[in-house]
């Protein structure tokens, strides 16, 4: 390949630019190569191995920085949802989550256990540009997912901080530029480079788990010595609903509001890479981490499931219904409300500081699930720039878009719930759907039956949360369209690259290669037809025509086919044979004949130290019309094309190879 001298960069975009990545190196479809130099999801820096990963359960605290801290804000927007029927709707929601939503992901860990989760598993499902457009799709609530969760985590963190008895006087206006701060902090953190430290969030969510523990306890005491709440909610509950079908009906209907105690499972399988396996297993049969991932999903959901159950019943029993409300003192802080009512302010403020710092964790987490996703299919479509694949601006693009996200909810938690729950429903749906559609392959009829039927309950779910709350997915559609078309316009700019990440020869092809070396090196650009004798025979005899060259002169055919042209990034592999006993051809396989042909020129150059000729026909038609099939289906007009790559990737006109066209 090519190597260019360029000037050394400036130290603040070196800083900008460290451990900037190539991840389509050498990786098959769907297969994201193992970052270099520093890694995305940490910033931190790769010339050590990799860690050796971390038992199940302390990987799990991991995920439940974000799974856990939900509990701070789903009581309330449970009670809003649902109001005396909360405790019902959020049994429907646990039944959904064991019955529903853990298998799915347990089978997402047994087919993607190395972190991609059910975007990689549908990605290898569709090729070409309908693959590209739906996993493009697909992040879009992803972004959707993770960006909401670090806006909505940052203003229930500030909602705890102003809603504080000690605090209420001095930041009772400052919402919005509390929630600001914490974005940008959260940014700043990982500008300076975030290490994943798992012990603090061991510890994090240990206390968090404790304090609420407490609190969960304290109120079914008052609960259970105060029996006049259960009977005055039990005859408000039949006077309001009548009997107990119409109440699990209600709760059915009202369940989708709910949906945000689902979130988490994503993340789940997200951090699969740093668990430890067994003893000697393989990256190829993670067996050990497989199984234990499992039980991280199962411990997980076991204890939220627990706690929901739980703290839907003591907030809905002692807590008045007014202060659920928006600028009520339970709005987004309910079990905070309960510490601060029944066990005092000391105990209130440390809750509130344990709440405070997971939910900002929280953020934490779902920045790294940001730069561990995105990096690992942009690039490699060739749909973002060069830096995409960098940690700081990235990070700095996403804090401006929670910024941007926090100004429009004005940092209110009840607002930005449905775009959350729009984008975690989405994606819990598309995995369901991804692990039906392999059950299915699989042969597993039974499986595939189960799958179904869980991927129609999220798929209504879906359908029900964006017609009762369109925000979630406008939101969503914002960042689809947002995606979709900078990524366009950021594969329009890149169309003239050289892509081609490496050139591999075979034995023939060598040879080929190293007899033309000692003459003139001359290619025909053949596009197969036939592939007769004539073919070839009028083939040179035109070249020769068009370009007066001499008839002593010998020629090797290069031949591509375009595989799928959707694809960006990728190595070639070039193959030589002689047919008719004659003629000497290297066939070649590319998303895009003129960055293959380009790529073998170059690769030529650098290995012989000859400059390479190859020689074209023009291509009949429109040039804006051949422009779109290359871009679209990697042909057209491939003489000029060709050269502008080479152009491109060799600004020295005296080592660039030949290009001739008649």
């Amino acid at each position: 390949m090519a190597t260019t001298e360029h000037p050394p960069p400036s130290r603040l975009r070196a800083w900008m630019l460290e451990g900037l990545s190539d991840m389509g190196k050498g990786q098959g479809h769907g297969e994201p190569a193992e970052p270099t130099g520093r890694t995305e999801r940490t910033g931190q820096t790769g010339s050590e191995p990799e860690h050796q990963g971390q038992r199940w359960y302390r990987v799990m605290c991991l995920t439940g920085v974000d799974y856990f801290s939900t509990l701070g804000y789903q009581p309330g927007i449970a009670a809003l949802a649902a109001g005396l029927l909360s405790p019902i709707a959020t049994i429907v929601l646990v039944i959904v989550t064991l019955a529903g939503a853990l298998p799915v992901y347990r089978r997402v860990a047994e087919e993607s256990p190395h972190g991609q989760g059910s975007i990689a598993m549908l990605e290898r499902l569709l090729t070409f540009w309908k693959g590209k457009l739906f996993v493009l799709t697909l992040l879009g609530f992803a972004a959707t997912d993770f960006l909401i969760t670090i806006t909505l985590s940052a203003a229930d963190a500030s909602t705890h901080l102003v809603e504080n008895p000690h605090l209420n006087s001095a930041l009772h206006d400052h919402q919005m530029l509390i929630t600001l701060v914490l974005v940008a902090l959260l940014g700043a953190v990982f500008l300076k480079g975030f290490l994943e430290a798992i012990g603090v969030a061991v510890f994090l969510v240990g206390l968090y788990l404790a304090l609420n523990v407490v609190v969960v306890i304290v109120g079914l005491w008052h609960v259970a010595t105060a029996g006049h709440v259960v009977t005055n909610w039990s005859s408000a509950l039949t006077a309001e609903h009548g009997n107990v079908f119409v109440m699990i009906g209600v709760a059915l209907v009202v369940f989708p509001k709910l949906a945000l105690g689902l979130s988490g499972f994503e993340t789940g399988v997200a951090v699969m890479p740093h668990v430890k396996g067994d003893p000697g297993e393989t990256e190829e049969n993670p067996a050990g981490r497989i199984r234990d991932t499992k039980k991280l999903l199962t411990t997980a959901a076991l204890i939220m499931s627990c706690f929901l159950i739980a703290t839907s019943f003591i907030t809905t029993l002692l807590i008045p219904e007014k202060e659920f409300e928006s600028g009520g003192q339970a709005n987004g802080r309910a079990l905070a409300f309960l510490a601060h009512e029944y066990l005092g302010g000391a105990f209130g403020t440390v809750y509130d500081v344990s709440t405070i710092a997971i939910l900002w964790f929280a953020g934490a987490s779902a920045m790294a699930g940001l730069l561990n996703l995105m990096p690992r299919y942009l690039p490699r479509y060739g749909m973002a720039p060069h830096w995409a694949r960098a940690v700081r601006p990235m990070v700095i693009v996403f804090t401006l878009i929670a910024f941007l996200v926090t100004w429009i909810f004005d940092a209110d938690v009840d607002a930005q719930g449905g775009a959350y729950a729009t984008g975690v429903l989405v994606l819990i749906s598309s995995a369901a759907i991804a692990v039906t559609i392999a059950a299915r392959k699989a042969g597993q009829r039974g499986w595939t039956i189960a799958f179904a039927v869980i991927s129609a309950v999220f798929l209504y779910t879906t359908v029900v949360n964006v017609i009762e709350r369109p925000d979630g997915v406008k939101i969503g559609a914002c960042f689809i369209a947002g995606i979709i078309l900078v990524s366009l316009l950021s594969r329009l700019a890149r169309a003239f690259e050289l892509r081609v990440t490496s050139v591999s020869l075979d034995p023939m092809a060598e040879r080929f290669i190293r007899d033309m070396a000692s003459r003139k090196i001359r290619f025909i650009a053949n596009e197969p037809d036939k592939r007769d004798k004539a073919e070839y025979r009028d083939k040179i005899e035109q070249i020769r025509e068009d370009n007066d060259i001499p008839g002593q002169e010998d020629f090797v055919f290069v031949e591509v086919t375009v595989t799928d042209p959707s694809e960006f990034e990728a190595g070639l592999t070039v193959r030589g044979e002689v047919l008719h006993n004659r003629y000497r051809v290297l066939t070649l396989e590319s998303s895009s004949i003129p960055n293959a042909l380009a790529a073998l020129l170059l690769h030529v150059r650098d290995t012989t130290a000859c400059t390479p000729h190859i020689y074209f026909e023009w291509t009949e038609g429109s040039p804006f019309a051949n422009f779109l099939r290359f871009f679209l289906f990697g042909q057209g007009e491939v003489a000029p094309v060709t050269r502008e790559v080479l152009r491109e990737a060799e600004p020295d006109r005296a080592r660039r190879p030949r290009v001739h066209t008649g």
